[in-house]
C-alpha cells in the first residue's frame, strides 16, 4: 500500500520531468510493426463491439474483482487459488461470448476503452492467481495458509523463492509459462519478519 500511495504522489512529478527533459527519436508510422499493431487493435475493437451479449463491463468487472479479492487476497490457500484460476478462465470465456459494449468504434467510446482494459484484467487476474499458487511460501503480507510457522507467522522459503519471476504469454487459450532467475544477495541477509 505504501508503494501505491507514494507512487500516486511521486510519479506525476518524476515521470513528467523525465519525459520533458529526455530527447526521443523521431517516430513515424512507416514501420511494418505499426501496421501490425494497428490491424491488431482494430480487430480487437471490432471483436469487442460485435459480441452483442447481455452483460455489461461493470457486471464482469465486479465479478472479477470479487474473485480476485476472495481467492488471491492477503490470505490465500492452494485449493482457493486453483478454484480462482478456473473461475477466472470461465469468466473470461463468458466475457468474450456475452459482453455488451454500447457505442461505436469511430467515436470516443469510454465503454469500449473500459472493455479493452477489462479484457486485459481478465488475463492479469489469472496470472496473479497462478503466481500466488506457484509461490509456495508466505512472504511479507502475502500469506499462504499452508506455509506458516507454529505460532502463525509467515514461513518464508528463501532457498526456493529468492528469484525474479515473470510469466510468458503462450496464446489466448494456453496457460502462461513461468520463467524465473535465482537472486544472489551479497550484502543483505534474508531474515524472517515477525508481525506479532
Amino acid at each position: 500500500m505504501q508503494g501505491l500511495a507514494d507512487g500516486y504522489f511521486i510519479i506525476p512529478y518524476t515521470l513528467g520531468h523525465y519525459l520533458a527533459t529526455t530527447p526521443t527519436p523521431t517516430i513515424n508510422t512507416d514501420h511494418e510493426s505499426f501496421a501490425e499493431a494497428e490491424a491488431s487493435a482494430q480487430a480487437r475493437t471490432l471483436k469487442l463491439l460485435n459480441i452483442k451479449g447481455d452483460k455489461t463491463m461493470l457486471d464482469f468487472h465486479r465479478e472479477l474483482g470479487h474473485l480476485i479479492w476472495k481467492g488471491v487476497g492477503i490470505s490465500r490457500h492452494q485449493a482457493g487459488l486453483q478454484q480462482t484460476i478456473e473461475a477466472v478462465r470461465s469468466l473470461r470465456q463468458e466475457f468474450w461470448q456475452n459482453l455488451r459494449v454500447p457505442g461505436e468504434a469511430n467515436t470516443l467510446n469510454k465503454n469500449l476503452e473500459f472493455a479493452g482494459r477489462l479484457a486485459d484484467f481478465m488475463e492479469l487476474g489469472e496470472v496473479m492467481a497462478r503466481d500466488a499458487l506457484a509461490r509456495e511460501e508466505s512472504c511479507g503480507c502475502h500469506f499462504r495458509e499452508e506455509f506458516q510457522t507454529a505460532d502463525g507467522e509467515a514461513n518464508r522459503r528463501d532457498e526456493q523463492f529468492s528469484t525474479a519471476a515473470a510469466w510468458k504469454y503462450q496464446g489466448d487459450e494456453q496457460p502462461p509459462e513461468l520463467a524465473s532467475e535465482k537472486l544472489t544477495f551479497k550484502k543483505v541477509k534474508l531474515t524472517q519478519r515477525s508481525y506479532q
